[in-house]
């Protein structure tokens, strides 16, 4: 009882919330700058990585790249060089802690432990729709995606107790992006996603701060809508989003 008269006490915060995020629909947040800071991408070699360290090369950050392909994490580097940025390389295999590690303390020693400590920082997590939303076939993805998502919002919080509200936070989640990860994605949703897209769209999040990022953003409706839709009505709006691919294929990049 006690708790739903807190909760009818907050209704005029409510309101100048939703008040506030109507103004923010029409007034954009201005963009922070990020000339100078150090970013550290994951999978920097291929795909949404590799696009995200261009569009971060061109705004004059240090770059320090992953990824297992060694090769395609120079092509990656030498592109990000020619455009005016400073990159290091780093050959890591991020399902190996001890690589992880060994490869920390060479660039960024540790990770939200020195963010934390400075009040500053960003970290971005990359999950996907099938991170809200469960899809036949896709078991062991969405399983992850899930995961990924159940991160990014533990670490919010945790960094909102811990008073560290210099260190922001931004979770990415587009529909299907024409990577080579699935073969052949169909959905009713719109066309497949293409890596530049989501990466403008990501770029944008990070500079203006964004908690989570849907691409498309009426994906965001959809994810409200599962959260407060009949079970029976949700399983018929599924078979109208309609999602069919043909083979997961992944990445295979050990080789190269």
């Amino acid at each position: 009882m006690q708790f739903f008269l807190a909760s009818f006490l907050l209704l005029p915060f409510l309101l100048v919330c939703i008040v506030e995020s109507l103004v923010k629909l029409f007034i954009p947040k201005k963009r922070k700058s990020v000339t100078g800071e150090i970013v550290l991408i994951t999978g920097a070699g291929h795909g949404i990585g590799r696009q995200t360290a261009y569009e971060f090369a061109k705004l004059k950050c240090k770059l320090v790249l992953w990824d297992i392909n060694k090769h395609g994490l120079e092509e990656t580097a030498t592109e990000c060089k020619r455009l005016g940025a400073k990159a290091h390389t780093f050959v890591v295999d991020c399902s190996n802690r001890e690589d992880i590690y060994s490869s920390a303390k060479k660039t960024t020693k540790a990770f939200l432990p020195e963010m934390m400590k400075n009040n500053h920082g960003h970290i971005v997590t990359v999950s996907s729709a099938a991170g809200h939303t469960g899809v036949p076939f896709l078991l062991a993805y969405c399983s992850s995606k899930f995961a990924a998502v159940g991160f990014h919002k533990a670490l919010t919080e945790e960094l909102s107790a811990l008073e560290r509200t210099g260190v922001k936070t931004t979770c990415l989640c587009p529909n299907f992006i024409n990577t080579g990860f699935i073969k052949n994605p169909r959905t009713s949703l719109g066309p497949i996603l293409e890596p530049e897209e989501v990466v403008n769209k990501l770029i944008d999040g990070i500079l203006t701060e964004q908690n989570m990022i849907f691409v498309p953003s009426s994906l965001s409706f959809l994810s409200l809508m599962e959260k407060v839709l009949p079970e029976r009505f949700r399983a018929v709006l599924k078979r109208k989003v309609d999602v069919r691919f043909d083979a997961v294929i992944g990445y295979n990049m050990k080789g190269k």
